[in-house]
């Protein structure tokens, strides 16, 4: 009989975005975001690669400091004073490298949400120094940030946000099935929100639901490279 697997992990709230567990792998980047009313300068930079759960935690810093979220993309067709009267979290930012328009805006942005006592969050792939900002002022300021660095999930993150993808679906997959993904799947919640999608439609109509060997069938099915040991 199928086993619902459970997890002993602690939970903060994301907005809108379900639960944000806690492991080795981001509890730093977690720590460094909590400390945000004593930033240096005011303001932190959150990098980490695709899928490694930086918008979620960013998510949980807007709900608890009051902050708005803005694309970095969107800045400079934005009202900077109105953005600037609270707390900011600007995704994305390496995206603008080389638009003069909106490098200059989020220079503006940058320099009156600080002036007005705020905290500024920041979100990219990889660090500041890396961004290829073209406005002097704005890369500088960028680069003197201090940076938290998100990791792909550990083991333990990757098992219980795919127990909760599942459990989303009300599916009961079977015990070894977790274990299984964990150890074959890329490490992202990117690729665990597609495989469950995927295993969902899948094992529509199959009498034994989702199984190791669908699960298998899936990963080759969405071409995962295999890079850990054999089975």
């Amino acid at each position: 009989m199928p086993v619902q697997m459970k997890f002993d992990l602690p939970a903060r709230p994301a907005l809108g975005r379900g639960d944000f567990y806690i492991t080795e792998s981001n509890a730093v980047a977690l720590g460094l975001v909590d400390t945000w009313p004593h930033w240096p300068n005011g303001k932190l930079v959150l990098v980490g690669p695709h899928g490694s759960g930086k918008t979620h935690l960013a998510h949980v810093w807007c709900t608890e400091s009051g902050a708005r979220m803005i694309a970095a993309c969107d800045v400079a067709t934005a009202d900077i004073p109105t953005l600037a009267e609270t707390a900011i979290c600007v995704e994305d930012v390496e995206r603008i490298a080389g638009d003069a328009e909106t490098e200059q805006a989020l220079f503006h942005l940058h320099n009156l949400v600080l002036a007005n006592g705020h905290s500024m969050l920041l979100t990219a792939t990889r660090a500041p120094t890396l961004w290829a900002l073209r406005l002097p002022d704005l890369a500088s300021r960028m680069a003197g940030t201090t940076v938290a660095r998100m990791v792909p999930p550990d083991d333990m993150l990757l098992s219980a946000v795919l127990a909760k993808l599942f459990a989303d679906r009300q599916i009961v997959p079977m015990a070894d099935v977790i274990p299984y993904l964990v150890r074959w799947m890329p490490r992202s919640f990117e690729a665990a929100g597609q495989v469950v999608a995927h295993l969902d439609t899948e094992a529509l109509g199959t009498p034994k639901g989702v199984t190791r060997n669908l699960a298998r069938t899936a990963l080759a099915e969405l071409e995962f490279p295999e890079e850990n040991a054999t089975d």
